[in-house]
């Protein structure tokens, strides 16, 4: 019956396969290469350091058993340039020597053997330094074969990632569509929209939509959570209010077959409440403050659905937040919704905003709140208008914040900035 290899226990009967003796005497590799050829093993010889350097660039042995004293290459350089070669799995390398004390131990440890063995050798204890070296090598390739695994769900999560990364900038893409107009000249007054996301998509939205000369509806909305579902909702939204397709903008009432009249802001937020609370694959919310404005009295009537106050800065410097809170749409069923009205005189401005404004967290550990609000409204009015006004806002934010790189929240503002327009002459809608 032939034997198992070395006796080494079935699990590891993989391990060492393949043998490099590695010694000037023909007699030491006459008496191991016998030795190990009767365990099983394939066994390659060598007499001197460089002919064994020639093998193991051809053929890479498990296990090297080599002479420490030898002429042209001692076994400690060849154990050095052993180590330096690269290879697919690792070697295990045994040095023959007669040497014992310590600190020539440690050298030939320093050079990189894994073992010992003192001349002459012992059949029974080189047995034993070979199973030895079977289980360090079944351990070492059983770890490789588990970081090759791994190696290879971390490729293929990161072909996933990727994959990901690049749906969620065609999302950013498509949300940013949403706000097509970042300003616009309304007459005499401007209309400006910011909006940056925490993330690659996020759950606030802006916008504006005109639907006579004198009429605007303005809006800022902020849906609860982040990311793509968050996205989803506000996309959904975006066409309740849309400013392309009148006949499904939930604000407008068609009258006549010929032109859309608003509705009152009140109306608007228990329709949109309908809607988004009837939706049962909707579990979200979202806070709105929603304003009608007649541009030629200044006359504006608003709804704020649990949403951050608008702010009017006055022509004289004046300040005041509008609204008393109310409750999200689509937390509950039925809702009826209060209005507010105030007038616009000309060089006021009002803003909508988020709360990515208000709970910033700056430097301090504080958040913003209205007071840091109302003081970077202002100063951001003294150098800027427009669009230029809110981006300085949001750089001013990011600035102070005590994490000036990552957003906590998403960031949107609309601004108003009023000036009263001159009645239209022969104008039809």
């Amino acid at each position: 019956m032939q034997p198992n290899p070395i006796d080494i226990p079935d699990a590891m009967t993989g391990s060492v396969r393949v043998v490099l003796i590695v010694d000037d005497s023909r007699l030491q590799l006459r008496i191991m290469t016998t030795m190990l050829k009767r365990w099983g093993l394939k066994v390659l010889e060598a007499s001197s350091g460089p002919e064994a350097l020639e093998i193991c660039a051809k053929e890479e042995p498990d296990l090297v058993l080599s002479d420490w004293m030898m002429p042209e290459m001692d076994g400690l350089e060849f154990c050095r340039q052993f180590r330096a070669m690269k290879r697919d799995k690792y070697g295990y390398f045994i040095l023959l020597t007669s040497k014992s004390e310590k600190g020539e131990v440690a050298q030939g440890l320093d050079a990189g053997a894994d073992d010992f063995l003192t001349k002459p050798v012992n059949s029974h204890e080189l047995r034993a330094r070979i199973n030895a070296g079977a289980r360090v090598l079944s351990m070492e390739r059983e770890l490789n074969e588990k970081n090759r695994q791994v190696s290879d769900a971390l490729n293929e999560l990161q072909k996933i990632h990727e994959a990901i990364d690049n749906d969620l900038k065609q999302a950013r893409t498509i949300q940013q569509s949403l706000v097509p107009e970042r300003v616009c000249e309304i007459h005499s007054s401007r209309v400006s929209l910011l909006l940056r996301p925490c993330g690659h998509v996020g759950g606030d939205l802006v916008g504006m939509f005109r639907p006579g000369f004198d009429r605007l509806g303005l809006y800022s909305i902020d849906v609860s959570g982040h990311g793509i579902t968050s996205a989803m909702v506000t996309a959904r939204v975006a066409g309740y209010l849309s400013s392309n397709f009148p006949e499904q903008n939930v604000a407008l009432d068609k009258r006549f077959d010929r032109f859309y009249a608003m509705r009152e802001p009140a109306e608007t937020a228990r329709l949109l409440n309908q809607r988004l609370a009837a939706d049962p694959g909707v579990e979200e919310y979202l806070t709105m403050a929603y304003v009608a404005a007649d541009l030629q009295s200044g006359r504006m009537r608003m709804v704020q659905a649990g949403h951050s106050p608008p702010l009017l800065l006055r022509a004289n410097g004046d300040v005041q937040f509008i609204g008393d809170g109310g409750l999200p749409i689509g937390l509950v069923d039925y809702v009826d919704y209060d209005q507010h009205e105030f007038r616009m005189q000309s060089g006021d401005r009002l803003l909508l905003y988020s709360d990515g404004f208000t709970e910033a967290v700056m430097k301090d550990g504080e958040m913003l709140g209205d007071d840091g609000l109302v003081k970077m409204f202002r100063e951001a009015t003294e150098v800027g208008e427009g669009p230029d006004l809110l981006e300085d806002m949001f750089w001013r934010l990011t600035s102070q914040m005590e994490d000036s790189t990552k957003l906590g929240d998403d960031v949107s503002a609309a601004l108003l900035e009023f000036d009263v327009l001159e009645p239209a002459e022969d104008f039809e809608f």
